[in-house]
């Protein structure tokens, strides 16, 4: 069983940066592939960017290239999304998700995550 929780959502101008942490409980953090997925109101929850086992693999949806940078600390359990250059269209709620994965290498980018965090609200005003 693996806890989820993120932390660092909040409000912020476009154009301007925010920083998410997700803290995950146990001893096999570096076992699981790990993703950011958003959902706003109305929308569908659609997947942002994931993370290799290793971290030396991430695949981002084309709508934050360039903006959003993920990245993992194995040693604290933690995987982080720092967002830059935020466009009111980001606002959503974000979700941490984690995976087991066999491959130190692979990127899951699907919805079928095994576990999720309670969500961060991100809002971006105009």
């Amino acid at each position: 069983q693996v806890q989820l929780v993120e932390s660092g959502g909040g409000l912020v101008q476009a154009g301007g940066s925010l920083r998410l942490s997700c803290a995950a409980s146990g001893r096999t953090f570096s076992l699981y592939g790990m993703g950011w997925f958003r959902q706003a109101p109305g929308k569908e929850r659609e997947f942002v960017v994931g993370i290799s086992r290793s971290g030396s693999s991430r695949n981002y949806a084309d709508s934050v290239k360039g903006r959003f940078t993920i990245s993992r600390d194995n040693a604290k359990n933690t995987v982080y999304l720092q967002m830059s250059d935020l466009k009111p269209e980001d606002t959503a709620v974000y979700y941490c998700a984690a995976r087991r994965l066999l491959n130190i290498d692979y990127v899951h980018d699907r919805n079928d995550y095994e576990y999720w965090g309670q969500g961060t609200q991100v809002t971006v005003s105009s």
